[in-house]
């Protein structure tokens, strides 16, 4: 899997559509979540597009949340982002806002992943740590059976990423803990310059 932008270019790009420090924040935690995962399963040398489609899957969603999956594919071709890697950042929207397939296992895990971190994130925000360092997969399942908390990160998709990869529910949030932890501090340092 060959990147066909540098991070630097992908960064830019994602800037020039995403100004609030939520989204960009989100782009940087899945970017490491997808980072962390291409170690973890062994596609080592494919890191960087694992990374940067990690980076780049949200780009259309802070202007045009109504066609989410729908016009990213103009804006990432506009930046010089490849056809493979368009098709994988469209993935993560199938069956929600677009019928672009997740096929390959980077894109399976982007499926999955993404929902999971947001829901990760609020619960790290309410404890008194506001850190994942310290979060433990039953403290987890007990925000995931709380309807009410953060109800905007689909339940069902969740468990729909799980079940195609061909894990258990518990297994997919406690690997997406360790991706998060991973890369919380380098996070927190990036969205200091940004908040700047």
């Amino acid at each position: 899997m060959e990147s066909s932008i540098t991070r630097e270019e992908a960064m830019a790009l994602l800037k020039e559509y995403n100004k609030e420090a939520f989204h960009i924040q989100h782009a940087l935690t899945v970017e490491g979540t997808m980072r962390w995962f291409a170690q973890e399963l062994g596609y080592g040398e494919d890191t960087e597009y694992w990374g940067i489609t990690g980076l780049l899957h949200d780009i259309d969603f802070e202007l045009y949340p109504e066609e989410h999956c729908r016009k990213a594919p103009e804006l990432l071709k506009k930046g010089g982002v490849s056809d493979d890697m368009i098709y994988s950042i469209c993935s993560h929207g199938y069956g929600i806002c677009c019928d672009v397939e997740p096929k390959h296992e980077m894109e399976k895990v982007l499926f999955a992943a993404d929902e999971l971190t947001g829901l990760i994130g609020a619960a790290a925000r309410m404890r008194p740590s506001k850190s994942v360092m310290d979060m433990e997969v039953s403290s987890l399942k007990k925000k995931f059976k709380d309807k009410r908390f953060a109800a905007g990160c689909s339940r069902d998709v969740i468990r729909t990423g799980a079940e195609r990869l061909g894990w258990t529910l518990e297994e997919l949030m406690e690997k997406t803990i360790l991706a998060m932890r991973s890369c919380e501090a380098q996070i927190a340092e990036e969205m200091q310059k940004y908040e700047m």
